[in-house]
């Protein structure tokens, strides 16, 4: 019986032969990723804080199906996936203003999104790098008019958080008190979730449906850990997406398996150093009390 090859394993995750090479041809990659770090680490907070992570499942799943019909179609990925994504974020703010009813309807949303998407990878003719890549991310696929769209949608996502952020805020720590003080919460909600899918349509692009909670949620809980303040947390989130993103498509330059497993791993290991730092600060608090006491 064969054992395993660790040579060729490692080769297969590092290879750093002709690196500099695909750094300049991949550019437009590391660039996607750094604009999608920016905008994942910011909506990641008020993901966070609107208590929303599994909603950006349901949305990534459709996302999924839509890119998936795309492609077999030929309609386009990114078109495939904004529409996925909007009709998703759409159903979920309208229906779902109560958290049970928010959760009930993603839980019915997801396995239709990914059953369908499935179903349109099955009956795709093409090669199988580009099913598989709609589920676990690529980065061999960001030519320049992909990049600028996503470029474009992401700038429209940035600007209209900004627009809305004190209100939402407001509307995210207490939606009562808000709306009794004449905030339009359910405008609000709506329009939040149509800048969520299409922060994880953009995503999906790059990390995949299936993984697209390393980015727009991990970094944000990660932050979260480590600071209460309403400045600190979007920054430090905002930089753990971008060395999350980006560092996983200069480690994946060398390697021969996709995008996914290397973010991944980079965002859930900044996360355990988080926890690890709020544990710590946790214990000195207490010491710091008993030798007072």
């Amino acid at each position: 019986m064969n054992g395993i090859d660790w040579s060729d394993l490692w080769s297969q995750i590092f290879n750093f032969s002709d690196y500099g090479d695909l750094v300049v041809l991949l550019q437009n990659s590391i660039i996607a990723g750094a604009v999608l770090g920016i905008v994942g680490g910011l909506i990641g907070v008020f993901v966070m804080s609107r208590d929303m992570a599994f909603a950006v499942h349901g949305i990534s799943e459709l996302s999924f199906a839509g890119a998936s019909a795309g492609l077999l179609f030929g309609v386009g990925v990114v078109e495939g996936s904004l529409i996925g994504s909007i009709v998703a974020a759409l159903i979920i703010g309208l229906l779902g203003a109560k958290s049970r009813d928010r959760n009930s309807i993603i839980a019915v949303l997801m396995p239709f999104g990914l059953g369908l998407g499935i179903l349109c990878l099955a009956l795709y003719p093409g090669r199988s790098a580009n099913k598989f890549g709609l589920l676990t991310g690529q980065i061999v696929a960001v030519d320049d008019p992909r990049l600028n769209s996503l470029i474009a949608i992401s700038i429209v996502v940035v600007v209209g958080l900004l627009v809305i952020w004190r209100p939402l805020t407001f509307a995210s720590v207490d939606a009562d008190v808000a709306a009794a003080r004449g905030v339009s919460v359910q405008a609000l909600s709506i329009v939040f979730m149509l800048l969520l899918g299409l922060a994880v349509a953009v995503s999906v692009q790059v990390v995949g449906s299936l993984l697209v909670l390393s980015i727009l949620v991990t970094p944000a809980a990660a932050a979260l850990r480590v600071s209460s303040s309403p400045i600190v947390v979007p920054l430090l989130s905002m930089l753990f997406a971008v060395l999350s993103l980006v560092g996983g498509i200069m480690l994946a330059l060398g390697g021969s398996v996709p995008i996914s497993p290397y973010v991944t791993t980079i965002s859930f290991a900044i996360y355990v150093i988080c926890r690890i730092i709020a544990a710590s600060r946790v214990r000195r608090g207490v010491s710091g009390r008993k030798a007072m006491a």
